[in-house]
Order: C-alpha cells, then sequence, then structure tokens
C-alpha cells in the first residue's frame, strides 16, 4: 500500500512545519506587543491577588463596586507610598554622597595597591629583565618610544536655559512608567468590577463543551496565583522589616531603604535579593574606613535568606507553586530577554499558568511535564527504568529515602513489586534484551540484599537469566542457607515462633515469596521459605530435635493473578490435611497484578484470611504474635 506509507511522513512534516510557524508567530506578538501586554497581564496578575480581599469586604457587606474602588484605591496608595519611601530615600542618599569621597578614594587606593599595583610592579621588573636580554642580543641599539600628544580643549556643557526645561525634563523621564501604572490601574479595576463575568467568558471559550476541567483548570490556577502572591508579599515585606531593622541596628545609614529595595527585589527570583545585598554592601564599604560594616551588611542578608528560603518558606507554601527550581531559573531568563525587567518579574506567574495549563488541558501537557515539579516517573517506573540502565547505588539511596517514612512492606508494595511487574509486562512482549535482563536482574538482586537484613556471603551471581525467573528466588533463598543451614534457621525453637512462606507454584510467586520472608524477617520474625517439596522432605527425614508445633503461621503467596487462585488454594488445602500443620493459621496472600483487573476472591475453603499486600500480611503476622 504506498499510498498510505508515503502521505504518513507528509503529514507529520507538515504538522511540525506547522507548529515552527506557530511558534515563532507566538513569539513574534509577545515581543512586539509587549508595551500592550505587560501592562495588560500585570493587571490581570494583580486582580487575582485582591480578588480574595475584594471577596472579604463583599462579606462585610460592602457593594461589589464600592469593594472593587477601595481595594484598588488601598493597592495604589502601598505602591506610592512605597515608591515615595524609596525615592526620598535616595535623594538622601545622593546628597550624603561627598561625604564619603575620601573614604571612597581611600578603599580605591588600596585595591590598586594590593592589585593592580603589584601586577604592575611584576611586569616592570619582567620588562626590564627582557630589555636587559635585547640590549645584549642587539648591541645596545635602542629604539624611540612614540610620545602620545596632549590634547586640551573645552567641554561645551549645554545647560538649562530656563527652570521649566529642568521640569519638562523631570516630566519625560517620569512620564513612561506612569502612563504604564495608570493603565496597570484602570484595567485592574475593570478586571475586578468584571471578574466573574471573564471567568465564565474564558470557561465558554476555551472549555465549553467540558466545563468540569475547565473549571478545575481555572480554580487550581487561582488558588495557586493567589496562595503564591499572598505567601509571597508577605514574605518580602517580613524580610524588608527584618533587613531594615538589622541594618539600623549596626549603623548604616539609609536603612530603610535598603529594607524597601530589599522587599521589591526579592520578588525577582534568585537574584534580586543579592543585587539589594550588593548595593548595600557597596554604601558600606564608603561609610567607614575598616570593612567591618561592610561584613555585618553581608551576614546580615546572608543569615535572613538562609532562615527564611530553608525555613521559613517552605512552612508556609512549600512547593505550592509546583514549578521546579531549574523552570523558574529557565522562566526567567526567557521572560526577561522578551520582556526586559518587567518580565524578569513576572516569568514565575507566567509560568505557573502555562504548568497549570499543562495539567488540565491535554495539548500543554509537555509544559506540565517540563516545567512543574511533580515527577515524570513513578517509583515503579524509575525503579524499573534504574534497574534497566544497572544503576543500583540510585535505586538503594531513593529506597532508603522512602524507608526514613514509610516500612519496607509498604516499599515493597508500591515500588518493588509494580516495578517487577512492569518487567513481567516486557518479558512477555520479549522487548529486554539480554544484556538488560543482566542489569536488571543485578540491580534487584542488589537492592534486595541492601535492604533486608541479611547480608551477601558470596559473590553475586552474574549469569544472564531474568529477573523474575525461579534462579533469582533461589539464589537470594541461597544466602540464608548459606548462614543458618539448610532449614534457615535451628530446629529447635520456641513453640509458635516461626513462619512458613510458600509459593503458589509459579516462578514469580517463588520471587514474591522471598520478598515476604525479608519483609517479615525485617520485623524480626522468624519467617522461612519453604516449597512443597522441602515439606516433603522435611517429613521424610527424622528431625527429633525439632519442636513439633514451632508453625503457628503459613503465608501462601500469589503474585500471578486470580487466574492462579485454585494452585494457592490446593498449596493451603495440602498443608492442611498434614498434622504437624493442621493448627497453624493459613494466610493467602493475593497481591495485584498490573496485567488484569479482575477482582482476587474474598475467601478460600482451606484459608483462614487473606492479605492483598505485603504490608497487611506484615499486619496480620504481627497480630498473630501480639496474643
Amino acid at each position: 500500500m504506498p499510498f498510505t506509507s508515503d502521505t504518513q511522513p507528509t503529514a507529520s512534516a507538515s504538522q511540525r512545519s506547522l507548529i515552527v510557524i506557530a511558534t515563532g508567530v507566538v513569539l513574534a506578538l509577545l515581543y512586539f506587543g509587549k508595551d500592550v501586554l505587560v501592562p495588560i497581564i500585570l493587571a490581570l496578575i494583580l486582580a487575582l491577588l485582591m480578588a480574595p480581599f475584594v471577596r472579604l469586604l463583599q462579606k462585610m457587606r460592602l457593594g461589589h463596586t464600592y469593594a472593587v474602588v477601595i481595594a484598588a484605591l488601598l493597592l495604589a496608595t502601598v505602591a506610592t507610598g512605597l515608591m515615595a519611601v524609596i525615592g526620598s530615600q535616595i535623594v538622601h542618599l545622593a546628597e550624603s554622597l561627598p561625604q564619603y569621597e575620601k573614604t571612597i578614594h581611600a578603599k580605591l587606593q588600596m585595591l590598586h595597591d594590593l592589585t593592580t599595583a603589584r601586577l604592575e610592579a611584576m611586569r616592570g621588573e619582567a620588562g626590564n629583565v627582557m630589555n636587559g636580554l635585547s640590549a645584549e642580543s642587539g648591541g645596545g641599539q635602542t629604539q624611540g618610544v612614540p610620545v602620545a600628544p596632549s590634547y586640551t580643549g573645552t567641554m561645551d556643557v549645554s545647560v538649562l536655559s530656563s527652570p521649566w526645561n529642568a521640569v519638562r525634563g523631570v516630566l519625560s523621564s517620569l512620564w513612561s512608567p506612569l502612563e504604564t501604572a495608570g493603565i496597570v490601574l484602570v484595567v485592574l479595576v475593570f478586571v475586578l468590577l468584571e471578574y466573574e463575568s471573564l471567568r465564565d467568558r474564558f470557561i465558554r471559550v476555551i472549555g465549553g463543551t467540558d466545563l468540569r476541567a475547565t473549571t478545575a483548570a481555572i480554580n487550581d490556577a487561582g488558588e495557586r496565583l493567589s496562595r503564591f502572591f499572598v505567601s509571597q508579599f508577605s514574605v518580602n515585606f517580613g524580610v524588608g522589616l527584618a533587613i531594615w531593622l538589622g541594618l539600623a541596628a549596626i549603623g548604616l545609614p539609609n536603612a530603610l531603604l535598603w529594607g524597601a529595595l530589599t522587599a521589591v527585589l526579592r520578588f525577582v527570583p534568585y537574584v534580586g535579593v543579592w543585587l539589594a545585598a550588593l548595593l548595600a554592601a557597596l554604601l558600606a564599604a564608603a561609610v567607614t574606613p575598616g570593612w567591618s560594616l561592610l561584613f555585618m551588611t553581608l551576614g546580615l542578608f546572608v543569615i535572613v535568606e538562609a532562615l527564611v528560603s530553608q525555613l521559613l518558606e517552605p512552612q508556609l507554601y512549600g512547593h505550592a507553586t509546583g514549578l521546579s527550581p531549574l523552570a523558574v531559573v529557565v522562566a526567567a531568563i526567557f521572560w526577561s530577554w522578551l520582556w526586559g525587567p518587567m518580565g524578569l518579574v513576572l516569568s514565575t506567574p507566567l509560568t505557573l499558568c502555562l504548568v497549570v495549563m499543562g495539567r488540565h488541558v491535554r495539548a500543554f501537557t509537555l509544559l506540565g511535564i517540563l516545567l512543574g515539579d511533580t515527577p515524570a516517573l513513578t517509583l515503579p517506573q524509575r525503579f524499573y527504568q534504574r534497574a534497566l540502565s544497572g544503576d543500583a547505588d540510585e535505586v538503594i539511596a531513593s529506597a532508603r529515602t522512602f524507608l526514613r517514612q514509610r516500612s519496607l512492606a509498604k516499599y515493597c508494595d508500591v515500588v518493588l513489586l509494580p516495578a517487577l511487574q512492569l518487567a513481567q509486562m516486557d518479558l512477555a512482549q520479549k522487548t529486554i534484551g539480554p544484556e538488560q535482563l543482566l542489569k536488571a536482574r543485578t540491580t534487584v538482586v542488589k537492592v534486595i540484599e541492601s535492604l533486608g537484613r541479611e547480608a551477601p556471603v558470596q559473590p553475586r551471581w552474574r549469569r544472564h537469566t531474568s529477573v523474575l525467573d525461579d534462579d533469582l528466588a533461589h539464589y537470594l533463598r541461597q544466602q540464608r542457607e548459606h548462614v543458618a543451614g539448610r532449614w534457615q534457621g535451628p530446629l529447635a525453637v520456641a513453640p509458635g515462633s516461626v513462619v512458613l512462606c510458600m509459593g503458589s507454584g509459579s516462578h514469580y510467586d517463588d520471587v514474591a515469596t522471598e520478598i515476604l520472608v525479608r519483609v517479615l524477617r525485617d520485623l524480626r520474625i522468624d519467617a522461612r521459605h519453604v516449597t512443597m517439596k522441602d515439606v516433603d522432605e522435611f517429613e521424610g527425614e527424622s528431625h527429633p530435635e525439632a519442636t513439633p508445633d514451632a508453625i503457628s503461621m503459613i503465608h501462601v503467596v500469589n503474585a500471578s493473578g486470580a487466574g492462579k487462585w485454585e494452585s494457592s488454594d490446593a498449596v493451603a488445602g495440602d498443608m492442611r490435611r498434614r498434622t504437624r500443620y493442621a493448627d497453624a493459621t493459613i494466610i493467602a496472600v493475593l497481591l495485584p497484578n498490573l496485567l488484569e483487573t479482575v477482582e482476587l476472591p474474598e475467601s478460600g475453603e482451606h484459608i483462614d484470611r487473606i492479605a492483598r499486600s505485603f504490608e497487611e500480611a506484615a499486619q496480620y503476622t504481627i497480630e498473630k504474635f501480639m496474643k
């Protein structure tokens, strides 16, 4: 069918071309339309910030219009007051700079003597040596050194002809930011007035046929942005206040300026607070002849920022933004390149909106994966991928992190067993090569050895075998037998102190049984992995030292799915008919299988209880021993 085979690549190529063209058009619109888009987007973000305050005013029985006007006036007052404080402090700082001139010159001279002067001295010595060598080789010939001509002249400085020109110059420099602020305020007022209507229109445009998903996306974005901005405003205000009080305490002039500047610049991710610290440190270096004030200023910034970023922010909003740290840095670079300083300030909320869209809109799923902090792979998928790569150390490190808060049984339920089932699925489809089989099997063995209490006593077996065949379970069991003997422990034990774990017949059941044994032994329970062949051999031999009623519980493990339930019940029935094990409690451990959706049975003819996970089986065992 040549037609089908030829048209598919053409379609995919045309789609890729359309994506590239559309991306270029969007970037061009964002770049050339920044004068219009930046105020509108800033107003929308401020609307998300002020919306909770407007709703609070409405709950106080204020009308919607009055609530919006009060919120807008409050925001304008705060912004104007902050700018007035910063402006007045800058003017005061400019007036004070001449008195620091001598200190600045002295420290610059000191730095020059320590750096440039020494380099020039070394260069002069090297030049003298080279000149001496040249004189010896050239017979004393000298060359004239050209002298740069001196230029004298006067600079024509134009002076403002009238006070009106000075006023006009000041107004022209302030017109652009005032114009932007006015546009933002006007758009903000109208957005708040029509907040509910705009949300309904947005839902109708992007998701009229799926109101549930669109509503979830908008609520998610609104909650995340509101929580993020309210938390960030609160934290930045607190940091600015702490810097102000700290700098005032150590005696740095214009401490209020640096506190306000820190609160504002901290909205710029990662670099803003250190830019404020650098400016404050430069003033500290110019104020006093010594260097102590400089180091105290930098130390104050380091201590406050470390406490806030490591202790306060994780507790206050943690990963509420849902952005990865790398995404924040890349977004800051991208949006600052696109929109300049304002893009740097807006980079985090804009990227957050893209991540929320990626979580709820299928077309933007790629953005959610690349920019979000949600793990791209589940824990079982990560385990299996690292196992295929042979990276056992990373798997073990991740497992130990998991085990700090949860039990080994839980880890085996939610990570190890599903990872082995993923391997089973690939084995069934024959998509794993021999080299990957060897790496996966070796990794699984290393992980199981490191997580259990039993240390390996012989070199790891490195034959090309599957991670799911009987050799793996047999090898892990042999480790225990090399330490504790053929029966994995003494036969003369306390009555009712031994738990037998048996597979239902398949190789995969044996692997799961060995995992259960190690889970129980990690709980200091004398669990032993046996087969029906072992039981027959034990009864066919004479063991006078064995305690008659040592077995208190038998776990029959089935990890092959509901289709193998009959074999589990048959093993339980066989053990029930034997006199030595007639009084033992038989637990059927029916582990879920990713390949099946069939519900597992609730009970069996020869089974006392059914456990559906390693954790539940361990819990039943603990309850038995506590009675």
